[in-house]
């Protein structure tokens, strides 16, 4: 099992998560990250510096890394001050973001400036923008309007409840690397995360579509343990894999992961909902297998735990 070559699909919080569960499982590990965040101070700094978004690519980093705990936490650490504050201010920056910019700069060319952020921090595993190019994102809504920006989406400044998404542009550029480690791969994850500003922006890529669609892989999708307030609202599995065939052509995987622990309380304030799944006594037939397992982290039952997750996944591949 620990020879298997596997890719995983997203980059935000959920991926990072994940990453820490089954790097105690497998060894090959490869890691496509989405372009399309704007948001928060990576945001800033993407915007300021005309740059990739580096935040999703820290923290995918900081879950793999081997280095001292020491730089980790270097990696991670904050200036106080506001996330959304002005471009051009330090108050609210991670520090990991603003080294990766560095590097990429000393080398004049960001994925070289991550392969040498790889080394210094021993990351186990390969991590990859997944478009040589920052995207954008925009979404029609059920009401008629158009929402733009994917801080827009994450947010939920908008009304109604999302229809379609779009990438700008249509088809980016993807690496070759990024291409041929999904095609060769055994098996692809995608998720935990948000599904219209992190998943379908890295999987709805033309090249990297075409990819998953030409791998042999096992292909796995994990929904997310709550639904989020304004993009996936009371969405069931069946509203995760028509949102993807809408978007992809194809429902694309295999196995879907579903936490079946709905017990922890979700505090109020959060307003996300456990998804509800109409999939009791098997009266509902879906072309993928559901694996429905306990997954939750039940300290912070808006994520999964590392572990289950991890675990689950290596029992059912």
């Amino acid at each position: 099992m620990a020879d298997k070559k596997i890719v995983c699909l997203g980059g935000g919080v959920g991926t990072a998560n994940l990453l820490r569960g089954i790097k105690e499982y497998f060894s090959d590990i490869t890691v496509v990250v989405s372009m399309a965040d704007d948001g928060g101070s990576a945001g800033r700094l993407r915007r300021y510096y005309k740059t990739f978004p580096t935040g999703d690519i820290i923290n995918c980093m900081v879950a793999l890394s081997d280095a001292d705990s020491i730089l980790i936490d270097l990696l991670r650490y904050r200036f106080r001050g506001q996330r959304y504050g002005p471009d051009n201010l330090l108050p609210g920056q991670k520090l990991g973001n603003l080294i990766l910019l560095a590097l990429s700069s000393i080398k004049n060319d960001f994925n070289k400036g991550l392969i040498e952020l790889q080394k210094i921090f021993k990351t186990r595993g390969k991590i990859y923008p997944s478009t040589m190019t920052p995207i954008s994102i925009w979404a029609k809504t059920s009401t008629g309007h158009i929402v733009t920006r994917e801080e827009n989406i994450d947010l939920g400044k908008f009304k109604g409840r999302i229809e379609k998404l779009f990438i700008r542009p249509k088809n980016p550029p993807v690496d070759k690397k990024v291409k041929d480690a999904i095609i060769d791969s055994d098996v692809i994850i995608a998720g935990p995360g948000d599904l219209y500003t992190t998943i379908l922006p890295t999987i709805m890529v033309p090249d990297i579509l075409l990819a998953i669609k030409q791998s042999k892989a096992e292909k796995l999708f994990v929904v997310n343990v709550a639904n989020k307030p304004f993009e996936t609202p009371k969405y069931t599995i069946e509203d995760f894999a028509k949102a993807i065939k809408k978007h992809c052509g194809d429902t694309l995987f295999d196995i879907f992961f579903l936490n079946s622990n709905q017990s922890p309380e979700i505090p109020a304030k959060w307003k996300y909902q456990y998804n509800y799944v109409p999939l009791l006594n098997g009266q509902i037939k879906l072309p993928f297998k559901v694996v429905r397992e306990d997954l939750i982290d039940e300290e912070f039952p808006l994520y999964h735990d590392s572990v289950k997750l991890a675990k689950a996944i290596a029992e059912n591949i």
